[in-house]
């Protein structure tokens, strides 16, 4: 018997290999293996294993750098519609959910916060305009305030009804408000010449001599006179003269502003809502802050707390958006009553969904019980507030100051 084995004489052919996605990036008979142009390591897909460069680079179509850009800040996909829904509905979900792992299928929390913290200024920089500003030409009313008798305040008053109720607008609600205030322009007035002439009478009688009658301005006032910044500049000792006269020149361009404001109202919010992005960027951490306070015991990161408060904030510019879009059909509807009221409703119910869901979100997300959920919920929110009012009265210092 032959036990010996057979050997072919040829072997077998190779089986074929499928050619797969990255088939651009392996060599061929005709085609070189290609290699980062950074670093010369071989490419074998859209990114360098070596360095990490990208493939794609700027010199390219502009489309395709747009659509990159777009996706890059904004990445809208099917992660936005369930990122937005679960954000406004589901109070704590999408906190729960990051902290979790489950990441990939949502919007990044700062992406999300950006996302609708853009959109939201925009939607307010659209309503200013039909925002009810009372910007009725208060500087008509200048005349009340430099009026020197009780006589000329009466006088000046009837001037200032009489030109608002011949104007386009004599039966308009504005005008209704203007007549109010400039009425109590007037009474103010004449609170300050009788207390003037009261002034005067106990300076005779002293035998002093009678003090001057400023008009009322109202605004950087010093000493019961109006702030002249020539004779009276800012100066503070432990400042350099290159200082003072900054400050000196900033709070003569802010009372400037205060004098447009008498006559634009919308001007200040204006610049009110210019700086307030810059502001609820400041606010944000430090709510972070409050809730790693208040929740020390509960030894969560940092980070932990201020992804609760990027959520908790795009939650409430979301809520803005709905408000501002509620307000907007009920213009569109004021001529049907009932549907008037029915957005009404709505409005009441998203300004209470508002406040709630900030306390489910708290409690949903850091687990106490009720009592102290609610007892620390009114703590951080009286904190915040107090933070937030400081912060807003700084932006508008700053929108007189820099606007």
């Amino acid at each position: 018997m032959n036990n010996a084995i057979d050997i072919p004489d040829q072997p077998p052919p190779p089986v074929p290999v499928p050619v797969t996605e990255d088939a651009q990036f392996t060599a061929t008979a005709d085609q070189p293996l290609r290699t980062c142009p950074n670093c010369g390591a071989p490419a074998h897909g859209p990114f360098c294993y070596a360095c990490g460069q990208s493939e794609k680079g700027m010199i390219r179509h502009l489309s395709e750098v747009m659509t990159d850009l777009f996706d890059i800040v904004f990445n809208v996909d099917s992660r936005v519609f369930r990122s937005l829904g679960d954000l406004y509905f589901r109070p704590g979900y999408l906190t729960t959910e990051y902290l979790a792992g489950r990441r990939a299928r949502y919007v990044t929390p700062f992406r999300l916060f950006f996302f609708l913290s853009i959109i939201a200024f925009f939607a307010i920089q659209m309503a200013l305009p039909q925002i009810d500003s009372n910007d009725l030409q208060l500087g008509e009313f200048d005349a009340i305030n430099q009026a020197e008798t009780v006589e000329a305040v009466k006088s000046e008053l009837e001037k200032a009804r009489t030109a608002l109720e011949a104007g386009p607008e004599s039966t308009g609600e504005k005008v209704k408000l203007a007549l109010e205030r400039a009425s109590e322009r007037a009474d103010e007035r004449i609170i300050e010449l009788n207390e003037h002439a009261k002034r005067v009478a106990d300076a005779t009688a002293a035998g002093l001599p009678a003090p001057k009658l400023e008009a009322s301005s109202g605004i950087f006032i010093a000493d019961g006179k109006a702030w002249d910044p020539e004779a009276d500049p800012v100066n503070l000792a432990w400042l350099p003269a290159g200082m003072n006269a900054w400050l000196t020149r900033t709070a003569m361009h802010m009372r400037d502003n205060l004098e447009s404001v008498k006559k634009d109202p919308q001007r200040l919010l204006v610049g009110w809502i210019s700086v307030l992005p810059q502001t609820l960027f400041v606010v944000m951490p430090l709510f972070a802050v409050l809730l790693k306070f208040f929740y020390i015991f509960k030894r969560r990161l940092y980070m932990e707390h201020l992804l609760v408060a990027l959520h908790s904030h795009s939650f409430i510019f979301m809520s803005i958006l709905v408000l501002l879009l509620l307000a907007w059909l009920a213009d569109l509807a004021a001529s049907i009553g009932w549907l008037v009221d029915v957005i009404g409703v709505f409005s009441a119910v998203a300004w209470i969904w508002l406040f709630l869901y900030l306390l489910l979100m708290q409690k949903r997300v850091y687990r106490q019980g009720w009592f102290m959920t609610v007892l620390k919920y009114c703590v951080i929110g009286y904190c915040y507030v107090i933070f937030l009012a400081f912060a807003l009265a700084m932006s508008a210092l700053a929108s007189l100051a820099f606007t």
